[in-house]
């Protein structure tokens, strides 16, 4: 067995857990951001109907794609990428 496929030893083990962590700290708290934006951006404040319109669901589409596509490319330029991570 080589040195680098070795199983992971505690102080690793914790490693990893933390980064798992917060990289899932991160997108809960995207995900929030995403739904608090395009809510507050499409969907009327006075509720009419139990069920989103055809221009409120085109309008969360809309945002949601925009909103993805902006953190995509910020994440590849962090990345020193030109292609953006999927």
């Amino acid at each position: 067995m080589a040195a680098n496929d070795r199983p992971p030893n505690q102080m690793e083990k914790e490693q990893i857990f933390g980064m798992a962590e917060k990289e899932m700290e991160y997108r809960v708290e995207l995900f929030n951001k995403l739904t608090h934006t395009c809510f507050n951006k499409c969907i009327e404040k006075r509720y009419k109907e139990g069920e989103l319109n055809m221009g409120e669901n085109s309008c969360i589409d809309r945002c949601v794609s925009k909103y993805w596509q902006v953190v995509t490319n910020l994440i590849g330029q962090l990345l020193g990428s030109s292609r953006p991570p999927m």
